[in-house]
C-alpha cells in the first residue's frame, strides 16, 4: 500500500492524461518510437505517456520495422484482439507477436488501434487492419531479451529486441 508522495506501480500504467499545475495537458514524449542499433536483430526504443499509448507506439514501431505496401484501394476492416499475461512486459510481447502474426500469415497490417480495457495484464481492442501486398522485411519472433518497462520524466519506455 502506498503512503505519503509514494504512487503504486499500478498509476504509471493508468490510461490517464495528467493536468500539470499550469493547467496544461502533460506532453507527449518526444518521440513515439525510434529504431537503436543491435548486433544482429532489429530492436526499437518505444515511448508512452501511459502503458495504452506505449502498446500504440510499439504497434506503430512493428509497421515501420515491417515496412509495408498498402494494397491500392484495400478498405480497412476491423478485427478484435483480446490478450492476457501475466505481467506488462509479456502483455507488450505477446501484443507485438500478435500483430506480427497476422501481418505475416495474412498480410494485415493494423493502422488504427482503439484499445478498450488496458491493464498490465490484459488488452482488449478493436484493430483496424489494411491487406498489403508485400512486407519489406520479415518478423520472426518478438523476443525477451534485456526487455524492461521502465517509468521516465515524460511517461514509460521499452526497448524491444525483434529476431529479423
Amino acid at each position: 500500500m502506498a503512503s505519503g508522495n509514494i504512487k503504486p506501480l499500478w498509476d504509471i500504467y493508468l490510461p490517464r492524461e495528467e493536468i500539470m499545475p499550469s493547467g496544461s495537458s502533460r506532453s507527449h514524449p518526444p518521440i513515439a518510437f525510434e529504431e537503436i542499433e543491435h548486433t544482429a536483430d532489429r530492436a526499437l526504443r518505444i515511448y508512452g505517456r501511459n502503458f495504452e499509448e506505449l502498446l500504440r507506439n510499439a504497434a506503430r514501431g512493428l509497421n515501420s520495422l515491417m515496412g509495408v505496401d498498402e494494397e491500392p484501394g484495400a478498405a480497412p476492416k476491423t478485427k478484435s484482439i483480446i490478450l492476457d499475461a501475466e505481467d506488462a512486459e509479456g502483455l507488450l510481447v505477446e501484443w507485438l507477436s500478435e500483430l506480427a502474426f497476422w501481418a505475416e500469415s495474412e498480410m494485415l497490417v493494423f493502422s488504427k488501434f482503439d484499445l478498450h480495457e488496458v491493464s498490465p495484464t490484459q488488452v482488449k481492442a478493436d484493430v483496424a487492419v489494411i491487406q498489403v501486398t508485400k512486407l519489406e522485411r520479415h518478423i520472426k519472433a518478438v523476443t525477451y531479451h534485456n526487455l524492461e518497462i521502465v517509468k521516465t520524466d515524460t511517461g514509460l519506455a521499452a526497448t524491444v529486441v525483434f529476431d529479423v
